[in-house]
């Protein structure tokens, strides 16, 4: 028996990284799974590489349309929905002076409307099941990074997002949580690096000596977390975040 048998859960930017490892996760413990991003293609062929049923939908969480012809299509197919993670996001770094309008549009449309309107659609069926795990992925960058202005916002924003949701929607049975992740080895810290044209093995042992464990954290570290929160061991956890970060936020 695993601890998801009977779930569906639905993932958002999960056909790579953190995405595709809480993905994994659940898959293996018994959830149904529905991954969901931009590019159709590449949720379709992550979802064949799960085991048990899972499917791969196309949509872009930033749209209201899209966003409930995804939840809907999910519904369809794997007959409900019980977990939601808000994992996707973008970045588009640069310091203050150089960010532009697109660049803080874009990625606060990903992560925080994404967010918003992925939750907005699921809790109609959470809240009529009176049964429902959100799960929203933040960052070490909420409490500043220079160069990351709208991330740093965003992923705040999302923290705040999550504290109000666990108050909102608690008493029809929705826990509400999100989870914080430091430095963790995907393509989108790999693609940091050559930003900074910086070797990728050099730029991950920096980061692992910038925490108390020394050592860089993957997307297992991640899933492990969430899908701990998505459980019903965590039903009387609601409206936290949680920081995943080797400690990294501690000195």
């Amino acid at each position: 028996m695993g601890r998801f048998d009977g779930r569906v859960a639905v993932i958002t930017g999960a056909a790579r990284g953190i995405g595709f490892g809480t993905a994994k996760r659940f898959a293996e413990e018994g959830a149904s799974v529905a991954i969901i991003d931009l590019d159709e293609d590449a949720a379709a062929s992550a979802a064949a590489d799960l085991p048990g049923s899972a499917v791969g939908i196309g949509c872009d969480v930033s749209d209201a349309a899209s966003v409930d012809a995804a939840i809907a299509r999910v519904v369809e197919s794997l007959g409900g929905i019980h977990i939601l993670v808000n994992n996707a996001g973008i970045t588009r770094d640069n310091l203050l002076f150089k960010m532009t309008e697109q660049d803080w549009d874009l990625v606060m449309g990903v992560h925080l409307k994404g967010a918003f309107l992925m939750t907005k659609a699921a809790q109609v069926h959470f809240s009529a099941q009176k049964y429902g795990k959100v799960v929203n992925i933040s960052s070490t960058s909420a409490l500043g990074n220079r160069g990351q202005a709208n991330y740093s916002a965003a992923k705040m924003g999302i923290q705040g997002f999550t504290r109000t949701l666990g108050i909102e929607l608690g008493p029809f049975g929705i826990n509400v949580n999100a989870v914080a992740p430091g430095f963790i080895a995907t393509e989108m810290t790999d693609a940091t690096a050559a930003r900074l044209k910086m070797d990728v093995e050099e730029f991950r042992r920096l980061s692992a000596e910038a925490n108390p464990v020394k050592r860089v954290g993957l997307p297992d570290d991640i899933a492990a977390a969430v899908t701990f929160l998505a459980s019903d061991e965590a039903s009387y956890i609601t409206g936290q975040t949680l920081y995943v970060d080797g400690g990294a936020t501690l000195g």
